[in-house]
């Protein structure tokens, strides 16, 4: 088994029972835009498809401690590359995308590789697989707040408004409908551009649907 498929198994045993929208498919497709930007804005394929295997093996960790799931992650990812023997230099240039690439950290990250993990991982927040992920994962932090009572702070103003129609409102103006401004390459800015006609669609329909166009995209 070569090493992406090694690093695949490894982070899907990261991922079982992920409950809210972290899980393997969604490091498929981020490893799949990374490849697909990778053609036309260029770095080392190697490096992206490691990084966007193991840039979330720390998600569950978080939900459990705490914390920031990037730096957890880029922890387990040193660890693993490590003991299979990866060059140091290519250990530590993933590690650097996975600890850039989150999009509450605001970080700028400074490798062409870095910059399209970022890229890529925003994209899968936007399109008709973002409206599906950001309802699973508000469903899925409100239960656990519920459950556990653990809340993720950087969530409060919007996935704890008591009417989940304005928190999702919320959603959209802090985090998708500001993602373009804040991708780094031209490939990513045209995928994002395409992408956000659905969502402006579907916004739009469901505010009507929901009060008669009382909230606003």
């Amino acid at each position: 088994m070569d090493l992406i498929e090694k690093t695949r198994e490894f982070a899907a045993t990261f991922h079982e029972g992920e409950p809210s929208s972290h899980d393997m498919s969604h490091i498929n497709r981020v490893e799949a835009l990374c490849m697909e930007i990778q053609k036309e804005e260029g770095g080392d394929l190697l490096i992206l498809r490691l990084a966007a295997l193991l840039h979330d093996v720390g998600v569950i960790k978080e939900h459990e401690e705490g914390g920031d799931h990037a730096l957890y992650s880029s922890e387990i990812a040193t660890e693993f590359l490590s003991r299979a023997g990866v060059e140091m230099k290519t250990v530590e240039a993933v590690a650097y995308c996975i600890q850039t690439h989150r999009f509450s950290g605001g970080k700028s990250p400074e490798t062409i590789e870095a910059r399209i993990l970022q890229d890529a991982d925003r994209l899968d927040a936007l399109g008709a697989i973002g409206i599906f992920r950001s309802i699973l994962s508000m469903g899925a932090l409100r239960m656990l707040k519920h459950t556990t009572g653990l809340d993720k702070g950087s969530s409060k103003k919007t996935v704890y408004i008591e009417d989940p129609v304005e928190g999702f409102n919320e959603y959209m103006r802090y985090k998708p409908f500001t993602i373009p401004e804040r991708l780094n390459t031209v490939t990513a800015k045209r995928i994002a551009g395409e992408r956000l006609k659905i969502m402006h669609i579907y916004l739009e329909a469901l505010n009507l649907e929901a009060g008669n166009g009382k909230h606003k995209p």
